[in-house]
Parts: structure tokens; C-alpha cells; sequence
């Protein structure tokens, strides 16, 4: 009895199963956070005035006509636009304002020392250790593999994450082969 039970128990157990459960299945992507050097273009419906391409500046701050200042950076342009509509709604009554990343120029890593090519990058979000040193054009003869380092700053904390590349390479390790974050650097020693 149970030899027949068992297959047709875990057979419902997959077909029910949540599918960001089953294997294959990717979380949903997160939305872009705007970094200090991207730029942005707002547009506010059948008001010419009212639209251009802002620059993040490296306070991580804009200006927009009638809103005044406001903070952008670590911000997805969902949240810029629902500042700007609350602050722009008493001059315009059915106000409809776009808010579009057109450029993302301020998401960018570094990698420097034994590496082929060092130098910044611009990062799509989910780039890890391993793409990077393939953006900078892999590693010198010369570079000591076992003893990268990725240096992170977050606030006014500083940290550095511990690298071997021989590990992951092999196939071992793999959690070490961590997604970088916006001006992480990679050192290559």
C-alpha cells in the first residue's frame, strides 16, 4: 500500500508546491535604486516646462522646477515620482508625471590590481565577483587568487570580503561568489 502512496504523494507535493519553490524558478526582479552620476528624465504631462533629464548629483540629490530638492539616491523611480507628484499636486490638479532612468551611469564597480583592464564599470544589478573579473579582462600571471577582496562601504561602515577565486572556479565555494553592490571594488593583489 504505501509503495503506491508515496509516488502519488510527492507527485501532488510538486504539483502544489509554490513555483518560486520549484527548482528553476527566479525571485521577482527588484526595481532600480537610482545612484549619485545616473540620470533621470521627468516629464510632466502637457507641460513643456516641466520636462528634462536630471542628473543624480553626488549628494544623491535633484532639483526639479516648483518641487525644489529632494533626495534620489538609494530611491527607485517609483518613489522619486511619488515625491515629486505629492509636492507638484497643489500647481497642478490632474497632475501625470513620468519619472524614466535613462541612463545608469552612477552604478558603477571598480577593479583594480592584477587584472587586465582595471578600471570602473558600470554594473547591471546582479553582477557577481567572477563577471566582474571577467569585465576587467581576467586576472595577470601575476595575481594572487586565494587573497582577492571585495571592499565595501555601506554608511560610514567599511568592510572587506574575502575572495578565492581557485574555490569558486573549482566549483566550491560558491556563496563566496557574492553579488556586488554599487562602488564596491574588487581588489585583485
Amino acid at each position: 500500500m504505501s509503495r503506491i502512496l508515496l509516488p502519488i504523494f510527492f507527485l501532488l507535493t510538486m504539483l502544489l508546491a509554490p513555483a518560486h519553490a520549484q527548482e528553476g524558478a527566479s525571485a521577482p526582479p527588484q526595481e532600480y535604486l537610482v545612484n549619485a552620476g545616473d540620470t533621470l528624465e521627468i516629464s510632466v504631462w502637457k507641460e513643456p516646462d516641466l520636462q528634462r533629464e536630471v542628473l543624480v548629483r553626488p549628494d544623491g540629490g535633484i532639483s526639479f522646477p516648483l518641487a525644489g530638492d529632494l533626495q534620489a539616491k538609494g530611491r527607485s523611480a517609483t518613489e522619486i515620482r511619488q515625491d515629486l507628484e505629492r509636492r507638484l499636486t497643489r500647481y497642478i490638479p490632474d497632475l501625470v508625471l513620468t519619472v524614466s532612468v535613462m541612463d545608469v551611469s552612477g552604478n558603477r564597480i571598480f577593479v583594480i590590481g592584477q587584472v587586465v583592464r582595471p578600471g570602473s564599470f558600470v554594473m547591471n544589478p546582479d553582477l557577481d565577483v567572477m563577471q566582474a573579473l571577467s569585465l576587467a579582462g581576467g586576472t595577470t600571471p601575476f595575481a594572487s587568487l586565494k587573497d582577492i577582496r571585495i571592499l565595501r562601504r555601506e554608511g560610514n561602515q567599511r568592510s572587506a570580503i574575502a575572495f578565492d577565486f581557485t574555490e569558486v572556479a573549482r566549483g566550491r565555494s560558491l556563496e563566496r561568489n557574492i553579488v556586488l553592490r554599487s562602488g564596491d571594488i574588487v581588489v585583485v593583489p
